[in-house]
């Protein structure tokens, strides 16, 4: 593999909404994550994902944009990104943007310009006079009347969010310009929003029938995206020194690899969702009983499946995704079973992205009342769980596990007012667990999640093998054992992770004696033969 400093390093994703708030006005903003500069340069991260801060009218929490080239006023001004990227690269941490292009807000200039005819952004989105069968990612119909041009126009999410039309070469020029204007500011390069879905099928045909997101098999991975991004490529991302991360649903890792295998390169990396039907079946409002399998096949799948070609993406939460303890973790093992997760994707081969207080342990917060939650799709789903028949309660269940609000409560910083997040009431409720959970009870305990976080991340920039070596699982029929090999031609490590609320034999470690433990989430490792609940080591060859 090809070395690279986006392979080498650690992300750490801000939604800024809910970082730090530094004028009480209860959103966090820019000024609050410069004030927090120490705190992550101390957590030994170097690259920030920064989730949307453009002007937007928030119908989706900033991915609907209505000014790309602006910052919307409750996070600050244009002076303080430009000061962020500054201090930022002055202590050495680099800074991603969120590059949103399959869809703009409704808001955008262009989209308004469209609905009244003019050129040249008469065909920037896509209209229909007839309506197709579409459904939306949201729920509902993917295809919304307009009377000021008697048509139906696309949007894959909110009706606030109509799909930019690829197929006309201004577009894709504009978004040119937008990639060029951020990196030309010092912007180190993108995630890129739902990047797989902004082609779509000639005529735009009526889907077959699909009881989630019909008519997908016309946009989802269509052959035409490669051209697109072949452009974005060979027009502006190889002339600058970044990366570029696509979101991507519904990708295997052969479809993932037409994208960013090493020779191919059109993305250097794709998220992909696989591991996230864990506990749900593909569509995480379905959701199943979590089994450790469940998570470890569709892992194994992808090192696997890439080793050699392509680099992986190694998260177990975003802004989009619940908390990741109270999906996979044991509340009652809530140190252990929080830090052996952390073991178990970290020492695989990819980037590592951390979201904003996975670190410190945060969980669900579960709120009671639908009222509590802001989400555009939270909201949207228990209309439509109510409309098939599902009862409230069973609606709130789902919603109190699987809400993208879940993720976005306010960062605990400590037990204060509002866990030091703001000194207004803060634009959606905390997790009340606050007082316990937050980043000063995590700094003064040598033994937190928060301590255990910064070591991964020391051991990465130590040995080179947890980085760039090769993957190999141990055990793999185990189901309550994810145990693998990482080796280069210089080292060899092994991680063993014992996925249950029990104790098990690890007998056949035994030859793990003569090397060294370099990662424990236990104090006492003397006993060999038996892995704690939750227990999780890492060795490397003396």
């Amino acid at each position: 593999m090809k070395h690279s400093w986006y392979k080498e390093g650690v992300v750490y994703q801000i939604y800024p909404r809910s970082f730090q708030d530094s004028n009480a006005d209860g959103i966090g903003d820019l000024k609050g994550i410069i004030s927090r500069i120490d705190y992550l340069k101390s957590l030994g991260i170097s690259i920030i994902w920064l989730s949307p801060v453009y002007e937007s009218p928030n119908d989706d929490n900033g991915y609907d944009i209505s000014n790309y080239k602006g910052i919307l006023k409750e996070f600050g001004t244009m002076e303080d990104m430009i000061e962020l990227i500054r201090i930022l690269h002055v202590n050495n941490i680099k800074l991603v943007m969120d590059l949103v292009v399959n869809h703009t807000s409704d808001e955008h200039p262009w989209f308004q310009a469209s609905l009244k005819q003019e050129k040249p952004y008469d065909d920037y989105y896509y209209w229909e006079k007839k309506k197709r069968n579409w459904t939306s990612f949201f729920g509902g119909e993917a295809w919304s009347y307009k009377e000021e041009r008697d048509e139906y126009f696309l949007h894959l999410f909110s009706k606030k969010q109509p799909d930019l039309n690829w197929n006309n070469p201004l577009v894709r020029e504009e978004v040119k310009n937008i990639m060029r204007f951020w990196l030309d500011l010092g912007v180190d390069g993108f995630r890129c929003d739902v990047i797989n879905l902004i082609a779509k099928a000639d005529g735009l045909p009526n889907g077959k029938w699909s009881p989630i997101l019909r008519g997908r098999e016309h946009y989802m991975n269509h052959p035409k995206i490669h051209p697109y991004l072949q452009e974005l490529k060979n027009d502006v991302l190889s002339k600058y020194n970044c990366f570029t991360v696509g979101e991507t649903a519904f990708v295997t890792p052969e479809t993932a690899l037409s994208y960013i295998d090493e020779n191919v390169r059109e993305l250097d990396m794709v998220f992909q969702f696989e591991h996230m039907a864990a506990d749900n079946y593909f569509v995480k409002w379905f959701i199943r009983k979590f089994k450790p399998m469940n998570l470890k096949k569709p892992l194994s799948k992808w090192q696997n499946g890439l080793l050699g070609r392509g680099w992986n993406s190694l998260y177990l939460e975003n802004h989009d995704q619940p908390r990741s303890i109270s999906r996979f973790g044991d509340m009652n093992f809530y140190t252990e079973s929080a830090t052996m997760l952390a073991t178990m994707i970290y020492f695989q081969q990819g980037t590592p992205f951390i979201y904003q207080g996975q670190e410190i342990g945060m969980v669900n917060a579960a709120f009671e009342n639908l009222d509590d939650y802001q989400d555009i799709e939270t909201k949207n789903i228990f209309k439509l769980g109510r409309k098939l028949g599902m009862s409230k309660k069973r609606m709130m269940k789902k919603i109190k596990m699987m809400s993208r609000d879940n993720a976005r409560t306010p960062m605990q910083w400590n037990d204060s007012l509002n866990a030091g997040f703001s000194q207004g009431e803060p634009w959606l409720k905390l997790n009340p667990n606050y007082k316990n959970i937050n980043v000063e009870s995590n700094q003064s305990d040598k033994n937190s999640i928060l301590k255990y976080y910064q070591d991964i991340i020391k051991l990465r920039k130590k040995y080179s093998v947890i980085v760039y070596g090769d993957y190999q699982d141990i055990e793999f029929k185990n189901r309550k054992l994810y145990a693998y090999s990482r080796e280069d031609e210089s080292n060899q490590i092994t991680v063993i992770c014992n996925f249950s609320n029990q104790p098990i034999s690890i007998k056949n470690f035994e030859y793990l004696k003569t090397e060294k433990c370099i990662l424990h989430n236990y104090e006492n490792i003397d006993n060999l033969s038996v892995l704690q609940p939750y227990e999780a080591r890492v060795y490397i060859k003396k």
